[in-house]
């Protein structure tokens, strides 16, 4: 075991020593203050190991020839290029002793050393803006990253969120999610199985392989909205370079490739019951409810910007119902004007939510732009598994609050009756979107008028 030890961390010296000399991707300003602009958008997080102690070895020297060797003993090949690399990692292909391919994700070896000083100044920043500008309500900033820089690139916890997630939702045959080897792997450096594909948001691509764009948009949501609404473990971090989409030759079903598993959101079953009902009610265009649940989630009376906030719609489609029609250029136009106008409330609001809410925000944007990307952005579909997973979530909760084996089934027989209902209107928008639906309404208009 000492020995393996050992080659991991030569395996990780080495390569941040390929990487960092070799190569020459890394900008420096990555370890300053420019890291930690990034680290505050992503709530990055860094840990302590022992492979900071060789971090110094210079290229091209015998201590660094010899670290480099033993990554000889662990793989049969190790490409030195980084097939991505950011301020806190890089990931490279490699094939281990018995053929398998894997992706070998390792920290660079500054990023602990540089992770407290860059904290400290963030907060003393944010101070001094505080002091002079009195409005400003971004403190919370410093304690969101301070509560979740142990985790993220603690790897061995990204790799049982991986675990965890791919058991929660392997009912999804579409979803993979790559395997981890546990014994190749540390808290600095994580071993995968290989998968590629093309990135979520690139419809070229997905045009190019014969994969549907609609299907690719719905199964995203439904993956995303088990995670929210009723599992309450949600990955928050979906921007393209973590979703992958692949074609499978054997099949021919289209997978989504879900990576980089570092930082995740658990919901309190509280608050996951307060966003069902809001989004329940914001589906339905309920102002009354949108009212009552957006106050529960701490929005006051700020309420009607919190609700364009989460829907990325105008109040206006909002009273009128989010899926009576999609985004149009002028609406994003006056979304976009309003979100300058309100800086200060929006301010004011994003200081006052529960904190979990601030990453689900992050999410629902990520997720947005994929959308965009796709050109499916606020179709039915997305609000009807959104209306199915708030459905269930509602009924799992008020069954295991009740013992009463009367008003359990009587909550299951309402459950299955609202997702009948959001089926029957499933079917009724694809036959209205359909030719066939298109024959029928022509041939019932037909009856209508012979008779």
């Amino acid at each position: 075991m000492a020995r393996r030890a050992l080659k991991l961390a030569s395996l990780a010296a080495a390569a941040s020593g390929i990487y960092l000399y070799g190569n020459k991707f890394l900008d420096p300003n990555d370890f300053g203050v420019v890291r930690v602009g990034r680290a505050i958008a992503t709530t990055a997080v860094i840990t302590y190991d022992y492979l900071t102690s060789l971090r110094s070895v210079p290229y091209g020297s015998e201590e660094y020839d010899f670290l480099k060797s033993q990554i000889k003993e662990l793989f049969v090949s190790f490409e030195d290029t980084p097939l991505g690399a950011a301020s806190l990692a890089q990931v490279h292909k490699a094939v281990l002793q018995d053929g398998t391919t894997v992706a070998v994700k390792i920290q660079h070896p500054k990023v602990q050393a540089q992770s407290s000083k860059d904290i400290l100044l963030m907060e003393v920043l944010l101070l001094v803006v505080k002091q002079i500008f009195p409005d400003f309500e971004f403190m919370w900033l410093v304690e969101e990253a301070k509560k979740n820089l142990p985790l993220e690139l603690d790897f061995l916890n990204e790799g049982r969120n991986a675990e965890k997630v791919a058991h929660m939702l392997k009912n999804f045959d579409f979803l993979k999610v790559p395997r981890i080897y546990w014994e190749l792997s540390t808290r600095r450096v994580l071993l995968m199985e290989f998968m590629e594909g093309g990135q979520v948001n690139d419809r070229a691509y997905m045009e190019r392989n014969g994969i549907n764009v609609n299907e690719i948009s719905r199964n995203l949501g439904k993956l995303y909205s088990e995670m929210i609404f009723v599992n309450g473990f949600v990955h928050c971090d979906p921007h393209p370079g973590n979703v992958l989409v692949k074609k499978c030759p054997a099949s021919g079903k289209a997978h989504i490739i879900l990576l980089d598993h570092g930082l995740y959101q658990v919901l309190s079953e509280s608050f996951r019951m307060d966003y069902c009902r809001l989004w329940q009610a914001l589906i339905k265009a309920d102002m009354k409810r949108v009212q009552k649940y957006s106050r529960r989630l701490g929005a006051g009376d700020l309420y009607p910007l919190f609700a364009c906030m989460l829907t990325a719609r105008s109040w206006e489609s909002v009273n009128r119902g989010i899926d009576r029609s999609p985004v149009s250029a002028s609406e994003d136009v006056e979304i976009r004007s309003n979100a300058a106008a309100y800086l200060p409330q929006i301010t004011q609001l994003l200081n006052n939510v529960p904190r979990q809410m601030l990453l689900l925000l992050k999410t629902n944007d990520l997720l947005r732009g994929i959308e965009s990307a796709l050109h499916t952005r606020a179709s039915a579909s997305s609000f009807l598994n959104m209306s199915r997973c708030c459905v269930r979530a509602v009924s799992m909760y008020q069954r295991s609050k009740s013992h009463s084996l009367y008003r359990r089934a009587q909550i299951s027989l309402t459950e299955a009756l609202s997702l009948w209902q959001i089926n029957l209107y499933e079917l009724f928008l694809w036959l209205k979107g359909s030719q066939l639906g298109n024959w029928v309404i022509a041939l019932l208009s037909w009856m209508h008028h012979s008779t």
